[in-house]
C-alpha cells in the first residue's frame, strides 16, 4: 500500500477530490478521459494505447475505470471490476481476434475499505477472455487525507510482457 497526502478534508469530499485529481493525472499524461456511469455513481474513464519497439512493435491498452463510493466490499469491488472489464471490451479499438493485450485498472475509492476488499484486489490479476487483464484497485481515503492504495503488483502469465507498463502507469495514477 502507498500513501499520498490530500488537504484534509472531510472523507468523502477527500474521495471525490482524489477522483477529481485522478482525471487530472490521466489528462497530464495523455489520456482519453471521458465519463460514465455505474449504479448511481460517475465514472471516470481514461484510455490510451501505447507502442513500443521492445513489445516487438505490439500495442497496449490501458483503460481506468474510478469511482467514489460511500464503502468497498468484496461485493461492490467484483461488481465494479466486472462492470468495468465488460466496458472495456466493448471499446476497444481494432479487431476481435487481432488485438493485443489490454489492461484495465478498475478502481473504487472511499473513505471506508473493508480488508477483504483490500485483500481481494491486491491477491492476483484477472484475465476477461484472452486479452483482457483487469488489476483491481481499492483506494482508501482516510479523514486525515492520506490514500491507501490496494491492488495487485505482480506479473501475469499473460500480457507479462507489459506488466512493468502497466505498473508505472497504476503508480502514475494512483500514487
Amino acid at each position: 500500500m502507498t500513501e499520498q497526502r490530500t488537504n484534509g478534508a472531510s472523507p468523502v469530499d477527500a474521495a471525490s477530490t482524489y477522483l477529481a485529481q485522478l482525471g487530472e493525472r490521466l489528462r497530464a499524461d495523455g489520456t482519453q478521459v471521458t465519463a460514465a456511469g455505474w449504479c448511481d455513481h460517475s465514472v471516470v474513464v481514461g484510455s490510451r494505447g501505447d507502442r513500443k519497439l521492445q513489445w516487438f512493435g505490439t500495442k497496449t491498452e490501458l483503460f481506468v475505470l474510478a469511482a467514489v463510493v460511500p464503502e468497498i466490499d468484496s461485493t461492490a469491488l467484483v461488481e465494479f471490476t466486472g462492470w468495468a472489464m465488460d466496458r472495456a471490451k466493448h471499446i476497444r479499438s481494432g479487431l476481435p481476434g487481432a488485438r493485443n493485450a489490454a489492461t484495465v485498472l478498475p478502481a473504487l475509492i472511499s473513505s471506508k475499505v473493508q480488508p477483504s476488499a483490500a485483500q481481494w484486489a491486491a491477491a492476483d490479476a484477472r484475465l476477461l477472455g484472452t486479452t483482457l487483464i483487469g488489476r483491481p484497485i481499492a483506494v482508501e481515503v482516510t479523514a486525515s487525507g492520506a490514500a491507501r492504495v490496494a491492488m495487485y503488483r505482480g506479473g501475469t502469465a499473460w500480457g507479462g510482457l507489459f506488466t512493468r507498463h502497466v505498473l508505472e502507469k497504476a503508480a502514475l495514477y494512483f500514487p
